[in-house]
């Protein structure tokens, strides 16, 4: 009995040691097959002073992090002289990716600020990024100025049409150069609102204008007038400097304005006195109606006249003499009136013949 507990003691320890070998063979096979994927990279990390070991390269995986992306970022960053006191860390460049962010681009523009002396830290730039800005084009900008044209070739017309105070009509095509400002890039206003600030402003300026002459002799006014007026606030860029590529004279508004406004009023003017016609038509109709009028009252008043005489005939008041004599009267008031008429006639007729 104890030769066969001890067999079967010596039976268990084998199998103990052969699973715990199988173990450890499979651990190092674990430990060799991430050594060997990610040699590369520690190795990289080793030796450009990344800070990045395999357990965080592991760690990555493991949270769905391209640890190639993260490593070699870091390497361009520490290269370049931005470490973990920048705050350009391991951790930080993973929570950007994790966000969705563009890892090497926000590196490559923390770079390029650092060569070019910008303020730009890690923060500033992920923020920047991660609200659709091209975070590298921002500070390649800052760097080297942009130039806008004004107006820009999507609002439809070649230039910004302004009229002076004497009504003549300019043409002005004007460069605007601008510069990012990186500070105002997350909320600020993109080339759009610069151009549609600068047109307004150059319009205005032109309008202000006595001449056309004046703009004309000094186009750098309305450069000065623009820039006096702060048109880059709030926005993404700062204006550098407004430039007048080309003014051209246009119509003459003012006269055409003036024009119009002539025919406007001799076209009142003309509807006014067709007003008046009418009036005067309707007056002098209703006066030969009421001359109609009284005319018929005289009719009747003068048919009444022998049914009067008739009348003072049968009572008596009226004689047959008397009735001669007013008919004689009648007769002569008759021939001395068409004896006046004759001679107005005759000296209207000699004077004409002289």
């Amino acid at each position: 009995m104890w030769l066969l507990a001890q067999a079967s003691d010596k039976q268990l320890f084998q199998v103990l040691v052969v699973v715990g070998v199988v173990i450890l063979l499979f651990l190092g096979l674990i430990a060799l097959a991430i050594f060997a994927r990610y040699f590369r990279l520690w190795i990289q990390s080793v030796t450009t002073g990344a800070g990045i070991g395999i357990l965080d390269l592991l760690g990555m995986t493991f949270r769905k992090v391209n640890p190639e992306v993260i490593v070699r970022s870091k390497i361009m960053a520490v290269q370049a002289g931005i470490g973990d006191e920048h705050g350009v860390t391991s951790k930080a460049l993973e929570a950007h990716y994790l966000a969705g962010g563009n890892v090497p681009l926000v590196v490559r523009a923390l770079i390029a600020a650092a060569k070019a002396k910008l303020e730009l830290d890690f923060k500033l730039a992920a923020a920047i990024d991660l609200a659709g800005r091209n975070v590298l084009e921002a500070v390649q900008t800052s760097v080297y100025p942009k130039v806008i044209d004004c107006p820009g070739r999507s609002m439809g017309k070649d230039s910004l049409d302004g009229v002076a105070q004497n009504g003549i009509q300019l043409k002005v095509r004007a460069r605007v150069t601008v510069r990012a400002n990186l500070r105002q890039l997350i909320g600020g206003a993109t080339e759009e609102t610069i151009i549609a600030r600068v047109g307004e402003g150059i319009v205005s300026a032109i309008g202000s204008a006595q001449s056309h002459l004046e703009v004309l002799a000094q186009p750098d006014r309305i450069s000065k007038t623009v820039l006096a007026r702060r048109l880059d606030a709030q926005t993404a860029f700062e204006i550098v400097s407004i430039d007048i590529a080309d003014v051209d004279v246009g119509e003459n508004i003012g006269a055409r304005l003036q024009a119009d406004q002539a025919e406007a009023d001799m076209r009142v003017a003309r509807a006014k006195a067709e007003g008046r016609r009418a009036m005067a038509v309707a007056a002098e109709q209703e006066m030969l109606a009421q001359i109609e009028k009284n005319r018929a009252k005289l009719l009747e008043a003068e048919a009444e006249v022998p049914k009067a005489i008739a009348e003072a005939f049968r009572s008596r008041k009226l004689g047959l003499m008397d009735y001669y004599k007013l008919r004689n009267i009648q007769a002569d008031t008759d021939m001395r009136a068409s004896l006046a008429k004759v001679g107005v006639t005759t000296q209207a007729g000699k004077a004409g013949g002289s």
